[in-house]
């Protein structure tokens, strides 16, 4: 039986890390490396170039994060699996991960034949969390219990019926989690590019948070937003 190559990248800005990841992935028959980066640009460059099945991503990257970078690719709907790897265990971080397109979220001292696994599982079209595989169902439910789970110590004993923002600022924030620019949402908003942006500078200072990475897990935390609505 002949075996599909998986085409992978690695984008991560510690040397060390990229090259133990090399090292696994080259025992394996399956899987080729076709390229490597240090940045976000470079991850969302390599994707568009290289064509990988999957792309192992770290999140904290410099001058775009793997989120940003996952939003990127998500958003130009090109058919890469994101791995996305990280040193913090948070849950906030995984909502946002997969809010932004990511098919896996892992740890970086994850062992080495479960990395093998979870790449081989995204190449199939499967989400990874932990241990744990879903479909695509199976992961719009259990995001769904994760959003209810970070929303509740901020709900219980009120009911947020209240919003600070305007109706066009929260049309804007639906946009926002799902990844658009604020060139893109003016297109489909049929406003010029600058009122996006005056926009977004009075959501930032409504809600009192500095970019629109928190603005989105914001609206995530407190119900403004539908997970399933961001993966669109």
């Amino acid at each position: 039986m002949i075996m599909e190559t998986i085409g992978v990248i690695i984008v991560d800005d510690h040397p060390l890390f990229r090259e133990g990841v090399r090292n696994i992935l080259a025992a394996e028959e399956d899987i080729q490396i076709l390229g490597e980066g240090t940045t976000g640009d470079q991850a969302v460059q390599s994707v568009r170039e290289l064509h990988p099945r999957v792309a192992l991503i770290d999140v904290n990257l410099p001058n775009l994060n793997g989120i940003q970078a996952t939003r990127q690719i998500t958003a130009e709907r090109l058919n890469t699996s994101v791995v996305l790897l990280t040193a913090y265990d948070d849950v906030e971080q995984v909502l946002h991960a997969f809010s932004a397109g990511a098919s896996a979220y892992c740890s970086k001292d994850v062992q080495a034949g479960k990395l093998v696994d979870v790449i081989r599982q995204v190449a199939r079209g499967f989400y990874v969390v932990g241990d744990q595989v879903f479909d695509q169902t199976g992961l719009e439910q259990w995001l769904a219990r994760g959003v209810e789970t970070v929303r509740r110590p901020h709900m219980e004993g009120e009911v947020e019926a209240f919003t600070p923002l305007s109706p066009r600022e929260m049309e804007i924030l639906q946009f926002v989690t799902r990844g658009l620019s604020n060139k893109e949402i003016a297109g489909k908003l049929g406003i010029s590019h600058q009122t996006v942006k005056n926009h977004m500078t009075a959501i930032l200072h409504k809600l009192d948070i500095e970019d629109r990475t928190q603005a989105a897990v914001y609206a995530l935390r407190h119900g403004w937003v539908r997970l399933q609505d961001t993966r669109k």
